[in-house]
């Protein structure tokens, strides 16, 4: 007799902490849902087992409830372009967290499932089309070696979505290690106790950062690790050319993941100043500021763990100082790698860095493409938008390749493909209306970003003058 095993393996341990960090809710139903994407590579990853996959479909889009799951929204808060508000899960709902056969646990989450406590005047609805980017961007973020959230599925509701227009509604399952964000702690310390902010402490220490429990001050411990995973982070993000574009400390998660890719795009021309969020008008978050950024972010979570990093105010506030001087030097050193690893340097020296540096200001002064010029000097093919025919170029060249760079060094940290922003909209435009090919194809090359194909190179120019100029990403996931 053939026993069906339990698709998930669901815990609830985030439901032990205070009921003012979360609301119970219900997801909407789906009157004519249909699967559009399935991931069935990354469903074997986490060891979901799927016996009965129609059956799958109806818990992913919130038709039906999987056993031991008990439906929640998280409360959270968040600095939003620098001003302090009031959130929450507007529109996503936990079904639980699911323990893969090693016990590695992971948040399971319905984005798009309908309104809840935290919607305002939302619908809690999601686009086809948003949750189609979100799920192509968080594949191409971690295929580049990138910690990022992942999705399991998107799967069409049958429910029209407003918006400008009318468009098709979706729902994505979302995974994370932990939807825990900066802005989580924030809420707490503002509409909680001191107890309560200590309880979601403790949480998140054993559930993400373990090894900070026998620290000898756990708090300190703690914020260091989860400041260094976040340079690490935005390292990455600026080696391949990334602009997340709404850095808000509730999209900063406290395990350190990429999410949210609403309005993310890829810098073509390099320039420090490039953004593309429509919302974004100062430039806040433009790719050259999110280091700036990222280290605000996290002196926001230190500002709310102040009362746990010492009783005495004054004493917490000239430590707290004193660690983000600790993160300030290591994000210089850090970053600083960073480039040098670029141009195949592995020695972090100031005439190395001087010389990474060189290359950049001539990129930007002949408004050269970002990833095909590294690309180039990498793989020693030519790319487009990467002429280095110029005599200031080729003085820079020369003094680059008598310092013998590393080219596989170079080759593992500048990627070839990226989703180029002018690819994914097509790739969109068409899978909305249920044309896959490009949106497979695309999401093909973008498994291997580091290696070059010669079949593969038109996903490597970039695009047109006018596109580029005119191009303007939304908050809409």
């Amino acid at each position: 007799m053939h026993i069906k095993k339990e698709m998930f393996r669901l815990d609830n341990s985030y439901l032990s902490l205070p009921s003012i960090l979360f609301s119970n809710e219900k997801p909407e139903q789906a009157p004519m849902p249909k699967c559009v994407l399935w991931n069935q590579e990354f469903f074997e990853e986490l060891n979901i087992h799927v016996d009965d996959k129609e059956e799958l479909e109806r818990i992913l889009v919130g038709n039906r409830k999987h056993p031991g799951s008990v439906p929640f929204s998280q409360a959270y808060a968040g600095h939003q372009f620098g001003n302090f508000t009031m959130l929450g899960d507007g529109r996503a709902i936990h079904i639980g967290e699911h323990l893969t056969k090693d016990n590695n646990r992971f948040d399971i989450q319905l984005k798009g499932a309908g309104p809840t406590k935290y919607s305002r005047r939302g619908d809690g609805r999601a686009t086809l089309k948003s949750m189609l980017r979100e799920y192509l961007m968080s594949e191409a973020i971690t295929y580049l070696g990138i910690s990022s959230s992942r999705s399991l599925a998107v799967i069409k509701t049958g429910k029209d979505v407003y918006r400008e227009t009318t468009h098709e509604g979706a729902v994505l399952t979302r995974v994370m290690k932990s939807h825990i964000r900066v802005g989580t702690f924030e809420f707490i310390r503002h509409f909680g106790s001191i107890a309560e902010l200590k309880l979601l402490t403790d949480y998140t220490i054993s559930r993400l950062y373990p090894s900070a429990k026998d620290a000898d001050n756990p708090i300190e411990s703690f914020f260091l690790q989860f400041a260094q995973k976040q340079i690490d982070l935005v390292c990455d993000w600026m080696r391949v050319g990334f602009i997340h574009g709404v850095m808000n400390t509730d999209n900063t998660s406290i395990s350190a993941e990429t999410f949210d890719y609403g309005p993310c795009a890829f810098m073509n021309t390099y320039h420090p100043s490039t953004v593309f969020s429509s919302i974004d008008s100062n430039g806040r978050y433009a790719y050259g500021k999110q280091a700036e950024i990222i280290q605000w972010n996290m002196t926001r979570l230190l500002e709310a763990l102040l009362p746990l990093l010492n009783e005495n105010e004054e004493k917490a506030l000239q430590r707290a100082n004193e660690l983000l001087e600790i993160i300030d030097l290591s994000w210089r050193k850090e970053f600083s790698f960073c480039l040098i690893k670029k141009i195949g340097l592995q020695e972090i020296s100031q005439g190395n860095l001087k010389l990474a540096e060189e290359l950049l200001d001539l990129m930007q002064t002949h408004q050269l493409d970002y990833t095909n010029t590294f690309a180039t000097l990498s793989h020693n093919i030519k790319f487009e938008g990467a002429t280095l025919n110029h005599p200031e170029l080729n003085a820079w060249f020369e003094k680059w390749d008598k310092q013998a760079p590393n080219r596989e060094l170079m080759q593992q940290n500048n990627p070839v493909f990226i989703p180029r922003n002018h690819l994914v909209e097509d790739a969109l435009n068409e899978a909305v209306h249920g044309d896959l090919y490009l949106f497979s194809k695309l999401l093909k090359v973008l498994k291997n970003p580091y290696k070059y194909v010669e079949e593969h190179h038109n996903f490597s120019k970039p695009p047109e003058t006018d596109f580029e100029n005119n191009y303007q990403t939304y908050c809409g996931t």
